[in-house]
């Protein structure tokens, strides 16, 4: 079956914002361009405006002079530009100006800027001499010449002027109308060129500050998840935190704190169903031994003296099985030596009617370790239990100690066939059908290492028996 890919949110993101810029982007300029066609702005700069407001006023007096009156419009523009001047000239020679205009303005400018519409005149940068316009206008005078300009030296400026100009003549037909046909794919391509740079730098800078703001938004969500990873059967009762992860994510987080929960109670109440049913079983079960006890020693009354000894035994492995819930904090630093001793004195009676001898070899060199001393007691009692089950009703049995935390038990039994070193492992698994064991203990014991961050394998050497061996980190 193809494993399905999953999709990167930060790549989508990515990708759709990139789009979603552009396509805004490029609806902002049709915007603007349809508002400014249907407005038809005259956008007009400083000089240009002095040109206008002073064509206004052009006109001639009762004798037929030129003369510039004195319109609202020019006396509003001398208070917003004090240093305003102008020069105005007809075709028979005559001018009227006013201000203090620069000499190289009160000449004349030839045929081409007197045949020209309009034009801006301008010098070099380290010239002081201002820019001015000039334009060919229609007045009520007739047609004059204006030159105009709101300063009379550069030095007049406020400090910093930006002026910014741009001219769009669209191709024209021979009488005077627009040829859209030859403008729109030039109007295409210049929009093209204005939009392109834009959407590009636009798209690298989403491209390299949305993973950062993605990254950085779902911090809270990375480390959540990292301890989702930690959640085992021994920590079910954890709640992963909220306070970090991104509100859009947070109910499925919730969601999984609740289901968690329910799992964590489910999970008690089969364990408390398990624990009064073996406390139950146990009662009866004295019973039965104690009334079994009673009857004539007969191969029959031996039989199920075995049977009962195998139910109180059962009943004691799911017993055992709730150790694996005590938590971390009572474990306790002891002598290993003096805790397998311990065991192996408890069991010595029990070996010895099975038909063993049972030996015990210390650690040569103490070795400490920390352990919840019940659990490790349990685990050690279910290994040598099954050494004296499984291992032939003769020979010896031996519990080793080594200074690396290890502890083995040794039988000189069958053994444990290669292909079967894992399988009884697994609770319930006997190799023999009819065996007395529930098939609990060494998964039971197994558990139990696996909570102290130890080992427990089986052995594989030339020697007779099996060799189970135990691994707790010894502390330094």
């Amino acid at each position: 079956m193809k494993k399905v890919r999953t999709r990167s949110l930060q790549w989508i993101l990515v990708r759709r914002l990139i789009l979603l810029q552009a396509a805004t982007l490029l609806i902002f300029i049709v915007l603007c361009v349809a508002a400014l066609w249907i407005a038809n702005p005259s956008l007009l700069i400083d000089n240009e405006a002095a040109v206008a407001a002073v064509k206004d006023a052009v006109d001639r007096d009762k004798d037929g002079r030129l003369i510039v009156r004195e319109t609202e419009e020019l006396t509003a523009f001398r208070v917003s530009f004090p240093n305003v001047w102008y020069l105005v000239r007809d075709g028979n020679g005559e001018s009227v100006r006013a201000g203090n205009i620069p000499d190289i303005y009160t000449k004349g400018f030839g045929e081409v800027l007197g045949g020209a519409d309009h034009a801006t005149i301008g010098f070099s940068d380290k010239d002081m001499r201002p820019e001015a316009y000039i334009e060919n206008a229609s007045t009520r005078a007739g047609t004059v010449q204006i030159i105009a300009a709101t300063q009379s030296s550069r030095q007049q400026t406020d400090g910093l002027e930006i002026n910014i100009s741009a001219t769009v003549e669209v191709a024209r037909n021979p009488d005077g109308s627009r040829n859209w046909e030859r403008a729109l794919p030039a109007l295409a391509l210049v929009i093209a060129i204005l939009l392109l740079p834009i959407t590009v730098v636009m798209g690298a800078t989403t491209l390299v500050t949305t993973p950062a703001v993605v990254r950085r938004s779902f911090a809270g969500l990375v480390e959540t998840v990292r301890q989702a990873a930690r959640i085992d059967i021994g920590t079910r009762a954890m709640q992963l935190p909220v306070k970090q992860v991104p509100q859009e994510i947070a109910p499925l987080v919730h969601a999984f704190n609740e289901a968690l929960a329910r799992l964590a109670q489910g999970y008690d109440r089969h364990n408390r169903f398990l624990t009064d049913a073996a406390h139950e079983l146990r009662t009866p079960i004295a019973i039965l031994r104690t009334r079994a006890e009673l009857l004539k020693q007969e191969p029959q009354s031996s039989r199920l003296l075995r049977d009962i000894e195998r139910l109180s035994h059962l009943a004691q492995q799911l017993l055992d099985h709730q150790l694996l819930d005590r938590p971390s904090d009572q474990r306790q630093v002891v002598d290993l030596d003096d805790l397998v001793s311990r065991v192996a004195a408890d069991f010595a009676p029990l070996a010895i009617e099975a038909g063993y001898d049972l030996a015990f070899e210390p650690s040569p060199n103490k070795a400490r370790v920390e352990i919840n001393v019940l659990q490790i007691e349990r685990a050690l009692a279910n290994l040598v239990r099954n050494a004296i089950e499984h291992g032939g009703g003769s020979g010896t049995i031996t519990i080793a100690i080594d200074e690396a935390g290890g502890i083995e038990v040794r039988d000189e039994g069958p053994g444990i066939p290669a292909e079967e070193r894992e399988n009884v492992f697994e609770p319930f698994y006997r190799l023999q059908p009819q065996s007395r064991g529930a098939g609990l203990g060494l998964n039971l014991a197994r558990q139990i290492a696996l909570l102290h961050d130890g080992t427990i394998r089986i052995l594989t050497g030339s020697w007779r028996g099996a060799r189970i061996r135990m691994e707790l980190p010894v502390r330094s």
